[in-house]
Formats: C-alpha cells, structure tokens, sequence
C-alpha cells in the first residue's frame, strides 16, 4: 500500500537506538523449554542481565518465584560480576511466564501526540501455535495490573497477533518485516497484507513498508523473524546477515534477500546503505540439528551495544567491529549465547527495551 493512501500518522514506533528507560528479561525454571539445562539457562540469564547493569542499563526481571530468582542474580552478582553495586539496577517482578522470549510477547511501545509513551499489548500465540503461551500472552496485562505499566498507557492490542521480533524501524515510520512471519496462516489468517499495512500504520504509525521475501535460517522455528536477518541502524544502514558459502543450504535464500534489500528505498526514494554481518559457522545440537546462530540478533541500549558471539574467534570479532563502525558512539559488548541458541533464539530474542514513562523500569 502507498503511504499516500493511508490517513495521517498520529503514532510513532522509536527505532531502538533512541533513548530508553531500560530492558525486560524473563529469568528460566523448571516449566520451561530451559528445564533440561537449567543450570546453564540460569547462568546464561544472569550472565546477561549482570552484563546489562553492569554497563549502566536497568533491567527489570520476570520471574516465577521473585526470593529465588533475587537471590541467585545477588550471588552472580558477587561472585562472579565481582560488583555487588550492579544489582541495584536490577528489579526483579513475579509474574507468570512460560518462557523466557520477551522480546515476542513485551509491550511494544509508541509515541502519540506531544511525546506521550503507549504500551501496546499485541497478542502472542507462540510463533504461529507452535508452543504454549497462555501465560506469556498475559503477561503485559498483568504488570499493567501491578501498576508496572501505567494502567493510562497500556493499550489492549491481543486481537492481533505480533511479535516484537518480527518489525525493525528506523523512528520515522518505515517497517522492515518479512513476508513470511507476519502473512504466516497461523498467525492473523483473515487478513490481507494491505489489511495488515492499515491496521500497523493505525496503531504503529507505520507509512512506509519493506517487506522481505526471502531469507530464512536452519533452527529458527520464528517464520523468519527479520531480528534474525536484517536490522535497520541510523543514517539509512541496513545490517543484513551474509549468505555465506555456496553450498550452505541457507546460501540461495540469503542471495536473494540481498538482492531484494538492494532494491528497496528510503521514503525519500534513495538506496539503503547495506552493511554485511557475518555469517556464523554452522552450529549444531547433540541430535545434529543445526542451530539458528546469526549476530543479527544484537541488543541496541544508549550507550551499549550487546553483540552475540558463538565461540568463533574471527568472526564474532568481525561482527563486533562492524558494529561498532555503525555505532560509532557506542560501547560493543559481546556475550557468548551459545545456551541461547539451544532453545532457537539469542540476545535480541531474549530482551524488550521501553521507553521513558512506558514501565516497567526499577
């Protein structure tokens, strides 16, 4: 749909590199997929969420049992973060989860008006009914509910199914998604893709659409989320995942979504500035099954950049210092996800940030 056919905006989505209150965490136990490593999932979750205070950023913690979990991020904080101070950044809220992805079932957030803060509660059914998510998909209402999201603010949005990892935008009203995720029949199967377009400028402030038709990667159950492909970056950068070797089965697919990025076009009608990340060596689980590793999964705050790294030397160096010639200004910090992978996701998967006045914060 052209943007001269939809009304005017009158929402804004901010693109992740715009100023944040802080990040949503879900910390692991023994109902979910983690239950099989729960000690490597509990490690992994602290491992992040003391690297997140660590560098300044506040991190609020869903979890089952609050004592527990508090007592355990308290521990990693001393003995292995060596830095007890951290932990005040950190607040830790009990609520119901069934698994640790926040960034698919958080609230997105948006501005309407003279900078006003909306949380928007989409629905979450689990990519597409492939798992449980009866406890996930509530979890906004319910810190809504606890006063942790602004009862003002919040905004039902579960009648349409969206997940946070599946939209990319650059603050000024383009999205960038895949055709495959949100067009997904298990998914909002009555709509159309203009249908979709309408109802996302409405609620999203969307006018301008990038959609992907290519591009897909072994071990992501997501339908091609976009935050495992390409990521939008300020000055019209496109980080994009490289195709790889030709004979990598994902190769072809990867081609083609470079050459459909190639094409695409800024509001103002110019090309994007294309940045290539690179493609991971394959990874694979016991049972031989290749894992869904791509360092386009990284975590954009004020002052950090969390990059995932894979236990590969040369490239998990390559991906940090290409990310830090796009964020110049920014500190890049790497953290090895290699746990993350296991369950189909990483860094960015595992994080939801809000904006100033959305919640929840410390």
């Amino acid at each position: 749909m052209k943007a001269n056919q939809l009304a005017a905006v009158t929402k804004r989505m901010p693109a992740e590199w715009e100023d944040q209150e802080g990040v949503i965490v879900a910390y692991p136990h023994e109902e979910t997929d983690w239950n099989g490593m729960m000690q490597q999932a509990r490690d992994q979750f602290s491992k992040l969420i003391a690297a997140l205070a660590k560098h300044g950023d506040n991190v609020t913690v869903l979890t089952r049992d609050r004592e527990d979990t508090m007592g355990r991020l308290r521990d990693w904080f001393v003995n292995e973060l060596g830095d007890s101070r951290a932990i005040d950044r950190v607040k830790v809220v009990e609520v119901p989860i069934n698994d640790t992805w926040t960034r698919d079932y958080g609230p997105l957030c948006v501005e309407e008006g003279e900078g006003r803060v909306l949380a928007l509660d989409f629905g979450f059914n689990a990519w597409g009914l492939k798992f449980a998510a009866n406890k996930d998909n509530l979890v906004n209402e319910r810190l809504k509910d606890a006063g942790l999201i602004d009862p003002e603010r919040y905004v039902n949005c579960r009648d349409f199914i969206l997940e946070g990892g599946s939209v990319e935008t650059d603050g000024k009203g383009t999205l960038l998604t895949t055709s495959e995720c949100l067009l997904s029949p298990n998914r909002n199967p009555t709509m159309s893709r203009n249908e979709i377009e309408e109802l996302l400028h409405d609620r999203l402030g969307f006018d301008h659409f990038l959609w992907l038709d290519h591009g897909h990667l072994e071990g992501d159950d997501t339908d091609s989320h976009i935050d495992t492909l390409c990521r939008m970056a300020p000055d019209d950068i496109i980080l994009y995942t490289a195709a790889g070797d030709i004979h990598d089965p994902q190769h072809a697919g990867l081609e083609k979504m470079l050459d459909q990025l190639r094409e695409f076009r800024t509001r103002e009608g110019k090309p994007y500035h294309l940045v290539e990340l690179p493609l991971p060596d394959p990874i694979f689980d016991a049972e031989g099954n290749r894992l869904g590793a791509t360092y386009a999964n990284f975590l954009v705050t004020p002052r950090n950049v969390y990059v995932p790294s894979y236990g590969d030397p040369q490239r998990d160096r390559l991906a940090a210092m290409t990310l830090q010639s796009v964020y110049h200004d920014r500190r890049i910090v790497p953290i090895d996800c290699r746990v993350l992978i296991t369950q189909g996701g990483s860094l960015h998967c595992s994080t939801m940030q809000v904006y100033k006045g959305s919640g929840p914060v410390p």
